[in-house]
């Protein structure tokens, strides 16, 4: 858990996740901010959980600075390569656009900058949503699929409920109680915990 460091920034207070490893270091989702909170750190590979604008804010001075790579789901492509996409849905925001070095499909064992992890595709809150599992530590990296007490909201464009809550019965509380969940917003929690308390797919 201590190889992971923490950022939260812009409007939303959305979380980022920095994971420094042997072979290179990995850097979960961009909000506003972001860029500069890790100037001066070496950032390998960005990879976005899914493309909504405040995960995405700082993504390509990310790219500029560090001269990473940057992985997401073919789902979010649109979003992120298209700098009006999110002005056509009704928000007055544009982002710099940025395109993929490698996109990612759910699997059960991805390498990435030299380290294994594996890669669930719960979409529902977002198209393309992707979590990443790290089972040696216990940690997941949730994004906007499941918080303390709540899940990501489902009635922006692209968003379905059901598949949402599906998915979240079916690929993340499978896993593990104790399995640590880093979401995109919010204070950590646990898979068991969700399974209990969480009033829209606990007991």
């Amino acid at each position: 858990m201590n190889q992971f460091k923490s950022f939260t920034g812009g409007a939303l207070d959305t979380n980022a996740f920095f994971y420094e490893l042997g072979g290179g270091n990995l850097l979960f989702d961009a909000p506003e901010g972001a860029d500069e909170r890790f100037a001066r750190e070496k950032i390998d590979w960005l990879l976005l959980t899914h493309g909504h604008f405040d995960h995405v804010a700082d993504a390509a001075k990310i790219q500029r600075r560090h001269g990473c790579k940057i992985a997401y789901h073919p789902d979010t492509a649109p979003m992120v390569t298209d700098a009006g996409f999110f002005r056509r849905h009704g928000f007055e925001l544009e982002i710099e656009p940025f395109e993929a070095d490698r996109l990612l499909e759910e699997c059960d064992s991805c390498e990435v900058a030299g380290t294994r992890m594996q890669i669930l595709h719960v979409p529902g809150h977002c198209p393309g949503s992707l979590c990443f599992l790290f089972p040696g530590e216990g940690i997941l990296i949730g994004g906007d699929v499941l918080f303390r007490g709540g899940v990501g909201r489902w009635d922006l464009p692209g968003g379905d409920g059901t598949l949402l809550f599906e998915g979240i019965k079916k690929k993340i509380f499978s896993l593990p109680d104790e399995t640590v969940v880093l979401p995109g917003h919010g204070p950590s929690t646990t898979v068991g915990f969700e399974k209990v308390h969480n009033p829209y797919v606990g007991k």
